[in-house]
């Protein structure tokens, strides 16, 4: 017979969730700010994201006065758990739009028009999979309950296999353009090295957080890292949080060189005074050279 289904082996702690829930209101607010001053709309994912999270630790806090409710529980458990997906989306965007701000569209090992779309449908197969697999501990039932913790695998082994492919995308991308700079990439206050390192170290974050919750959920529901509370907050809360602070200080902004209009290096407008350099990425070729 399938050992009963337990919420929590713990009393969630009511401090711990009012703090999170402070902590993603002021990240949250900031980036909601920073969004719509800057009208840089694809960051709106990464925003509704933290949002999910304070929701998410909402949930954690309304645990603490009823541990056996159902409802509260499952809010949290799907919130928390597919906050990261949607930071992704912003992340895998941004790399997009590095490109096409330094004009180096030669230098992506995938075309720019479909790297896009290809991350962000996998971010999107993977959101959907955690949250069919989240909605599945709303049955109950241990064997269904079973299957979502299941499903929910699947979901982050996809999420870590598409960031890991991401980061190899962006570090190849990266060390072309270092080699054969364009002229675009060469303007002095077009910051595109300080965003693509904040790329770097938010998508780490998240794969820590993405590993810690694989072997979260291998470890099943009497597993020893949901016996206790603090691993949630370590390896979840506070890494994300980290993630929502690092893209808040290196919003995408930095892209854009100072003194442009809202929108400019978006476009791909030319900048005056700037001689652009189109070519094609020709390995052990300098920048310079014939």
């Amino acid at each position: 017979m399938a050992e009963e289904y337990v919420l929590y082996r713990y009393t969630p702690s009511l401090v711990a969730a009012i703090l999170a829930i402070i902590v993603f209101t002021v990240l949250s607010a900031l980036h909601t700010y920073r969004m719509i001053r800057s009208r840089l709309l694809f960051c709106l994912p990464f925003t509704i994201g933290g949002i999910f999270e304070l929701i998410g630790y909402v949930g954690r806090a309304i645990g603490h006065a009823d541990p056996v409710s159902l409802p509260p529980y499952i809010l949290q458990s799907i919130l928390i758990l597919v906050a990261p997906a949607l930071f992704a989306a912003t992340i895998y965007m941004t790399l997009g739009r590095i490109i096409r701000a330094t004009h180096a569209e030669a230098y992506s090992p995938i075309r720019v028009n479909w790297l896009t779309k290809i991350f962000v449908f996998g971010d999107v197969l993977s959101f959907c999979t955690q949250g069919a697999g989240g909605g599945q501990l709303a049955a109950g039932d241990p064997d269904k309950v079973k299957q979502g913790q299941n499903i929910i695998l699947g979901g982050l082994f996809l999420q870590i296999v598409i960031f890991g492919l991401f980061v190899l995308v962006s570090f190849i991308f990266h060390q072309r353009l270092r080699k054969q700079p364009t002229g675009e990439s060469l303007v002095n206050n077009l910051r595109w090295q300080k965003m693509m390192g904040a790329l770097y170290v938010v998508s780490a974050i998240i794969l820590v957080r993405n590993i810690f919750r694989v072997v979260e959920y291998v470890g099943g529901n009497d597993g020893p890292l949901l016996r206790v509370e603090w691993p949630i907050y370590v390896f979840d809360a506070l890494l994300m949080a980290a993630t929502m602070a690092v893209w808040g200080l290196w919003y995408p902004t930095v892209i854009r060189p100072r003194g442009t209009k809202i929108g400019a290096a978006e476009t791909g407008v030319p900048l005056p005074n700037v001689d652009i350099v189109e070519q094609e990425y020709k390995p052990g070729v300098s920048a310079g050279t014939s």
